[in-house]
């Protein structure tokens, strides 16, 4: 069974191991996501042998083994994940690892020169929330009791060219690289359950989709997605329509 644990020691462990092996391969950066992702499978799982497993189902390989569940981690679009789903869960349990970037240091390459600035901390920080908008890409798989998410929070150091426009270069530029520096909290949605307790407890009732936007403090998008997720899911019911709006409620039981 994978470590999984959390612990900041073994993460650091699992970074090392992941960066070296990178600069063994070809030197980071060159992959794009690749560090981020080579990390992650050393947290999940130290033992080399169960990293990138044929499973006997056409082409596909995982990205963590442990002879009974597959780890697939996302560092991108849920768009990819659909058609593995669909052919992985009726025969394997699965666990979706999704990091977040909790904080994050910018550090801007010059295209020409190479040249690197000093990171600057963003103003952004991430939440579990922000995971919502790619998890309604897969919504219709989240009833499914063998799949189980895990959203992973770290501080990572974001790479990125100044090959955009404006003054800058900084406007429509590319990520070239995020590496990780430090593990955050670790947050499991399977069930229902776990859905409905990221629920705050002051979110009015019943409420509408703009309510929940600004109890939660998301844009009006996000919280389209997160509401539209949880009445799929059954977390959360219609009890009748305000004005042009559904009013929804937290399900009595799940």
């Amino acid at each position: 069974m994978p470590n999984r644990g959390g612990h900041s020691d073994d993460f650091q462990t699992a970074r090392n191991r992941g960066l070296t092996r990178l600069h063994e391969r070809q030197g980071i950066g060159t992959l794009g996501e690749r560090s981020l992702h080579v990390i992650l499978k050393y947290w999940l799982e130290p033992d080399e042998e169960r990293h990138e497993v044929a499973l006997g189902i056409g082409k596909l390989v995982a990205d963590v083994f442990d002879g009974s569940r597959v780890y697939e981690i996302q560092t991108r679009s849920f768009n990819s994940l659909v058609p593995k789903l669909e052919r992985l869960l009726p025969q394997y349990p699965v666990t979706v690892v999704y990091p977040i970037a909790r904080e994050k240091r910018l550090i801007w390459i010059d295209p020409d020169t190479g040249e690197t600035t000093k990171p600057r901390r963003s103003p952004k920080t991430g939440r579990v929330w922000d995971s919502f908008a790619e998890l309604y890409r897969i919504k219709r798989f989240l009833c499914d009791e063998r799949l189980k998410i895990m959203l992973v929070m770290l501080d990572m150091e974001e790479y990125r060219l100044k090959d955009g426009w404006g003054q800058e270069g900084k406007k429509g530029s590319h990520r070239m690289e995020r590496i990780p520096y430090a593990l955050g909290d670790i947050t499991e949605l399977q069930m229902p359950e776990d859905f409905s307790a990221l629920l705050p407890d002051n979110l009015p009732q019943p409420f509408t989709c703009k309510e929940f936007a600004q109890c939660i403090k998301v844009s009006p998008r996000m919280a389209g997605y997160i509401c539209n997720i949880l009445y799929t899911i059954g977390v959360i019911i219609r009890i009748g329509k305000k004005e042009r709006a559904f009013l929804y409620q937290k399900a009595d039981a799940l």
